[in-house]
């Protein structure tokens, strides 16, 4: 049975060493998405890597996680306004509650966003169910289960 998250949770992105980060689950994006800055393609190492940093906290420029992923593809995605960007894609393990799964995640520009992640519908099929009535349902699951083993 798949679990049931908000319509916004906290998770984290242990291989990009972020440990919590604010996302947005949106149904109506395909994709997953990635606030990301200084975006670079580096392919001295003979594969390409995409190196990238990021603000994981909204309002916050003082904090900044360095973040480096294999670069899986380029994508031309379009954005709720409809207009298109040329993004890089990377795939990476999405941990939200006690999953952690796969997700590919294109790498933009969130600076004028809500939140600096979106969670899109690939990454949720065969995982997840939305309430869009509530908001951090994961969170207030893992304080249920350390609360009920003490």
């Amino acid at each position: 049975m798949p679990e049931v998250l908000g319509w916004r949770e906290w998770v984290s992105l242990p291989e990009l060493g972020i440990g919590r980060i604010k996302a947005k689950v949106d149904t109506g994006a395909r994709t997953s998405a990635l606030h990301a800055f200084d975006v670079r393609l580096d392919e001295t190492s003979g594969t390409k890597l995409v190196r990238f940093s990021i603000h994981p906290k909204q309002r916050d420029l003082d904090e900044v996680i360095e973040c480096q992923a294999p670069l899986l593809d380029e994508r031309e995605v379009r954005d709720s306004g409809g207009h298109s960007e040329l993004r890089y894609v990377i795939e990476t393990g999405i941990a939200i509650g006690d999953t952690v799964h796969s997700a590919e995640v294109t790498l933009t520009n969130r600076d004028t966003m809500g939140f600096r992640m979106l969670i899109g519908r690939t990454a949720m099929k065969g995982h997840y169910l939305v309430d869009p009535g509530k908001s951090y349902l994961m969170r207030k699951r893992m304080k249920k289960k350390v609360k009920n083993k003490q």
